[in-house]
């Protein structure tokens, strides 16, 4: 029996509660605002078919049930959706080494070639979104997105709510002192990691300062991978000549791997350089480092040229590769 005192409150899943109605104000305005409305960045795609081309460009090597679990998707539906992308070439499949009753997803030249302008013209509408907004402003909306995420994100199986971890992922342009924190990122993590000496350390800051004197913003960028707030990668795009872009100091802190963080920071790569018109990408790399030559592997670089040299005090094997764009 209640008293006088007890809590009448209308439920959260009542039409009467302020909180609900405030939730899905947001929604209607937000959803308006991004477009999701109308045709999905002016294509045939619906915004699940895009996502889904999303999840296989960033995370490669794929199977569906995985798929369907990221996205929250209905298995059938999902079948459809993969049926109809490897009809029109889109996507690829294998037997899964350790499941033979499952195959792995992966992206192909031509699935890339639809995906890239899609999320480059995203790209580009969410920064007219955000044109009219001052540098403090912007870093006010992030802050609150992040708020939202952190508060509505599911709990690990297992864990309490109120223990949940979430991770966030920002990928911004370069600011006042992150040119410094890239060579001295360069210079501990390859002398922890592949013994190499100091020499690189100033390799690495000559390019940097390069880059910073002779920065081209109508045809060059850069980008800081960021992780819970904290500074965990970077790559950099430049002008070689008037149709070739040169990818540089690509990197990834260890505590940011295994994300798919080395795979968005070379797409945005190459979806800068398509942008721009370039006909090609072309990187310098060595042969030690496999992560990195596996993501250019798996989207269309080519090793054009390989010399073994002595540099940074190891015995090395550089490599020049290249993508057609």
């Amino acid at each position: 029996m209640q008293t006088a005192t007890d809590d009448f409150s209308p439920a959260p899943d009542t039409p009467a509660d302020p909180t609900v109605k405030a939730v899905r104000r947001f929604n209607r305005f937000y959803t308006r605002e991004i477009g999701v409305l109308a045709p999905y960045l002016g294509g045939k795609l619906s915004l699940t078919e895009v996502r889904v081309l999303y999840e296989l460009a960033h995370r490669p090597s794929m199977v569906a049930s995985e798929l369907a679990r990221e996205l929250a998707l209905d298995a059938g539906y999902l079948s459809r959706v993969l049926r109809q992308f490897a009809q029109q070439g889109w996507i690829a499949r294998d037997v899964h080494a350790g499941d033979a009753r499952q195959s792995v997803l992966t992206l192909t030249p031509a699935g890339r070639a639809t995906f890239e302008p899609l999320q480059q013209k995203s790209r580009e509408q969410t920064a007219q979104l955000l044109a009219h907004l001052p540098p403090p402003e912007r870093k006010r909306l992030v802050q609150a997105m992040e708020t939202v995420q952190a508060l509505l994100a599911p709990p690990a199986p297992g864990a309490s709510a109120a223990a949940k971890p979430t991770r966030t992922v920002l990928l911004r342009d370069p600011a006042p002192g992150d040119i410094g924190w890239v060579v001295q990122a360069h210079g501990a993590l390859y002398a922890r990691e592949y013994g190499w000496n100091m020499e690189f350390e100033a390799l690495v800051a000559d390019i940097a300062a390069q880059f910073v004197r002779k920065f081209q913003p109508q045809w060059e960028k850069g980008w800081i991978a960021e992780l819970d707030g904290e500074r965990v990668g970077s790559v950099f795009l430049v002008r070689k000549s008037a149709g070739t872009a040169q990818l540089r100091m690509l990197l990834l802190a260890p505590q940011a791997r295994g994300l798919g963080l080395g795979s968005r920071l070379t797409d945005e790569c190459i979806a800068f350089a398509r942008a721009k018109g370039y006909r090609k990408i072309v990187l310098w790399t060595n042969s030690v480092l496999t992560s990195a030559r596996r993501i250019y592997a798996a989207r269309g670089f080519k090793l054009d040229k390989s010399e073994a040299y002595e540099g940074f005090g190891q015995q090395l094997v550089g490599e020049t590769w290249s993508l057609r764009l």
